[in-house]
């Protein structure tokens, strides 16, 4: 799976006014060229009224073949467009270890 896979999955199923999908692989301790760990910021109106276990499902229904095929980590940050103040939240550190700095 990569960032394009997923940004046009959401985009097709929830139209959103904002869409951001970062590929977060490289901070954690994956093997070069894995495509593991997402960050998704998704902001639609599909979400207006919903909260957020419920928007989770949404993105998850809709990613589910390729969530079992590989990715380790997919930080979700859904909002209404209401709700959206311009910024998600930093990604946590990744529990299952970082990469080393050299």
């Amino acid at each position: 799976m990569t960032e394009h896979t997923i940004s046009q999955k959401l985009q097709a199923a929830f139209s959103p006014s904002v869409l951001q999908v970062e590929n977060e692989s490289h901070q954690h301790s994956s093997r070069p060229g894995n495509n593991t760990h997402f960050k998704v910021t998704l902001v639609s109106e599909q979400f207006n009224g919903l909260n957020s276990v419920a928007r989770h499902r949404a993105v998850y229904a809709v990613l589910k073949e390729d969530l079992a095929n590989g990715v380790h980590a997919l930080a979700l940050h859904t909002y209404a467009p209401q709700e959206w103040q311009g910024q998600s939240p930093a990604s946590p550190r990744c529990m299952g270890g970082e990469k080393p700095a050299h």
